[in-house]
């Protein structure tokens, strides 16, 4: 037990190095006996409390002996040897309990069971018998990020009546901030039980979370030389340890013995085996999920990072026990990730767009020279933020473009219609004061039946193509979402710079989870999740090419200001309206 002051106050905890235990999902547990036996003689010169040399689960193929760390094994290497306590994991429903002798038979001294939030109350009873063996016992809280109010309720009872001497919370997908360091000490106070904090660094937060844990009184705090551990890896005790040896007087605390591990071991271990901080770990952290979700993502080479943030985000919600692969491959399998394959660039029909220009001739063109465009899409954001759009609005008085319904949220200069079930639906929501556009794909005679207001055509020509042109100021594109086909019409209009709100995506959890895709409810909304997703792949293809034509005319690429997960266009209005 070692006492830290700050500001006067004295704080009270131990130290567990869990190198082996933990870095052995590296290496399939198949350390070295030197390489241990140098470790454990080091660390215990350091100042750290207990050394947890690995796990007591049941033997399996293919795993070293860190794994099943048999007795025979204990004794024989650290045999003659004085040092820290040795201490022991098992994960609950992986252990033989007759494999662990009495206490005064062996030389570990502490178990620590470690069990997800749905095998407490079990893993609980496997504690208690291991307590009657005569060994301090733990009781590791995998995941407590996925832990409802209720969960957290349910176990404190359980806990507060048992013997465990320590209860754990890990932060198994590095996943907290300091923030939440104090909530979850507090919620495991009530146990009456001295708490243990076991960081992982996804988030670069690990030593961060352990100062704060230490600074809110926990009891046991865990780490690892060189941060050695699956994923982004552990709390490196190196840096814990030369900070307690800066700002104590004590003198109790030596990190040198570390360093020479560090130089004769773990450099080239960490450069073989390949720990630390990366992509799909601080993903796992950032969304609070298991980090082989993110892994598995990378390992496969298919999918780009927006794509793997938004499988995330869904199995998030979905909040699942660990790792589930079935969960994961039915989100692949949805399509949810699904891409478009890149087109060769469409050639105009030079017949066609000669008879589109002799029936429409553009009158628009550079109408609104040198001004800049607000485009108004029906993504939720929309009524989300319309205070600020209101304000990106007054700031900037832009020429706005609306499309389909906007319920009476804004009167757009300019209203248009490229769907003929919405323009049926929605054209008597025109405000007066608005211009109506409608599609080149409409003809004279349908437009009549459902409206006598005057209208100015849109003149462009589809295409089956994630590429996007103008020529003698006729836009060429897959035009299936009308905010697309505006952007073009501002361009050809002379914009000077074009933003666009509510152009939500279609790539998200809430489409995923059958939640609205508009601000409003209507019919269409009950469209294929599939097309809907390559709806979503070929707008932001088509953005991707929108930007490279305004790149050759020498202007600013698109900025869509509100909330998207078209993230590489997104610059948020708060940018515009400071």
């Amino acid at each position: 037990m070692r006492r830290l002051k700050d500001n006067n106050k004295v704080f009270n905890f131990e130290i567990l190095d869990c190198t082996i235990r933990d870095g052995g999902y590296l290496n399939d547990w198949n350390f070295d006996e030197k390489m241990v036996k140098e470790l454990y003689r080091n660390v215990s010169k350091t100042g750290v409390s207990f050394i947890e040399i690995g796990f007591r689960n049941l033997a399996k193929k293919g795993l070293g002996k860190w794994c099943s760390t048999p007795e025979k094994l204990i004794n024989d290497l650290f045999k003659g040897l004085s040092g820290i306590k040795i201490s022991l994991m098992v994960d609950f429903g992986r252990v033989d309990l007759s494999a662990i002798p009495n206490a005064k038979d062996s030389r570990v001294k502490m178990y620590r069971v470690a069990c997800h939030r749905d095998k407490v109350v079990e893993a609980i009873g496997l504690c208690e018998k291991i307590k009657q063996k005569g060994y301090l016992t733990s009781i590791q809280l995998m995941g407590i990020v996925g832990y409802t109010q209720k969960e957290v309720s349910d176990i404190i009872r359980p806990l507060s009546k048992s013997s465990i001497d320590y209860v754990y919370f890990a932060d198994s997908y590095g996943s907290l901030f300091p923030r939440d360091i104090k909530r979850y000490i507090g919620f495991l106070k009530p146990t009456g039980k001295k708490i243990g904090f076991h960081a992982h660094n996804g988030l670069q937060l690990a030593f961060a979370n352990t100062l704060e844990a230490i600074s809110n009184g926990i009891d046991i705090v865990d780490g690892t030389v060189y941060g050695m551990g699956r994923g982004a890896g552990n709390l490196p005790l190196e840096v814990l340890i030369i900070y307690l040896e800066k700002t104590l007087d004590n003198k109790k605390y030596n990190s040198m013995p570390l360093m020479d591990l560090i130089d004769r071991y773990f450099i080239e271990l960490q450069s073989e085996l390949k720990w630390g901080y990366s992509l799909p770990y601080m993903l796992s952290g950032i969304f609070e999920v298991h980090p082989n979700y993110a892994k598995k993502l990378v390992d496969y080479h298919e999918y780009k990072a927006d794509d793997i943030v938004k499988v995330l985000e869904v199995i998030k919600d979905l909040n699942p026990v660990g790792f589930n692969k079935d969960i994961m491959e039915k989100v692949i399998n949805s399509g949810f990730v699904s891409s478009v394959d890149e087109l060769e660039d469409s050639k105009h029909d030079e017949v066609e767009l000669k008879n589109l220009l002799k029936k429409y001739p553009i009158k628009y063109k550079d109408r609104h020279a040198g001004r800049d465009f607000l485009i108004l899409a029906n993504g939720p954001s929309l009524k989300e933020h319309k205070k600020e759009v209101d304000k990106f609005i007054k700031k900037y008085n832009p020429v706005i473009m609306g499309a389909n319904y906007l319920g009476g949220l804004f009167k757009p200069d300019y209203h248009a219609f490229s769907n003929k079930k919405r323009f049926i639906n929605y054209i008597d929501q025109v405000s007066e004061s608005s211009k109506l556009l409608l599609s080149s794909t409409f003809d004279k005679d349908f437009i009549q039946d459902y409206t006598n207001k005057k209208y100015e055509t849109m003149v462009h020509l589809n295409r089956v193509s994630n590429c996007f042109k103008i020529k003698e100021d006729v836009i060429t594109s897959n035009c299936r979402t009308v905010s697309i086909l505006l952007i073009g019409v501002a361009i050809v209009m002379g914009a000077r710079r074009v933003f666009i709100a509510g152009m939500d995506g279609y790539k998200s959890k809430e489409n995923f989870l059958s939640k609205n895709i508009h601000f409003y409810k209507e019919s269409e909304e009950a469209e294929n999740f599939r097309l809907l997703i390559e709806k979503h792949n070929w707008n932001e293809a088509l953005l991707k090419s929108i930007n490279i034509f305004l790149d050759k005319q020498g202007k600013e690429g698109l900025h869509i200001i509100t909330p998207t997960n078209h993230k590489y266009f997104y610059n948020s209005i708060y940018n515009w309206i400071k």
